[in-house]
């Protein structure tokens, strides 16, 4: 069976291991606890071909700039998911420096960039024609919750497709 890394960035407590826990084991909690260097994962993804392909997905710990050691987390990654939380601005312009340095240091890998806690969507603080010029420009985004499900299996399955087939982003 193929193996591909995924990595989840993003600023800290935007939902990276909330996606993940939901993606991997259908489950949200309420309790923060932020991830402390990197915490691993793995899933089994069915291709449309019916081909298995078994999702490595690197927990790394939130940061509004990469380190010499998220660095070397993100070395041999296929993919990767940009996380942003819609409740907070910051986050975003966070997201868009760290795919800067991501693409820097992988080269042009596929990734998504998750638009997390839609559940919040009165407190969002995002701007629609900033996410909209995202997407013109070919970034592939989704809108998620990973507290209702909402677009995470989608997310994860869309990427799987897209490293698997070497489609880049």
């Amino acid at each position: 069976m193929q193996a591909r890394k995924i990595c989840m960035i993003g600023d800290f407590a935007v939902g990276k291991t909330s996606l993940v826990q939901r993606y991997v084991r259908n489950q949200f909690s309420d309790i923060y606890q932020a991830t402390i260097g990197v915490k691993i994962d793995t899933k089994e993804l069915l291709l449309p071909s019916g081909d298995p392909v078994k999702l490595v997905l690197w927990d790394i710990a939130g940061t509004d700039e990469l380190t010499t050691v998220g660095q070397n987390y993100l070395k041999g990654a296929a993919g990767y998911l940009l996380v942003v939380d819609g409740t907070r601005l910051g986050t975003f312009g966070t997201a868009i420096s760290l795919q800067k340095e991501t693409e820097r240091l992988l080269g042009r890998v596929p990734f998504t960039l998750m638009l997390n806690k839609l559940d919040l969507g009165p407190q969002w603080e995002l701007n629609a024609d900033e996410v909209k010029a995202l997407q013109l420009r070919g970034w592939q985004l989704t809108h998620c919750s990973a507290r209702k499900g909402n677009g995470v299996e989608q997310a994860f399955q869309s990427l799987g497709e897209r490293m698997v087939l070497g489609v880049r982003p």
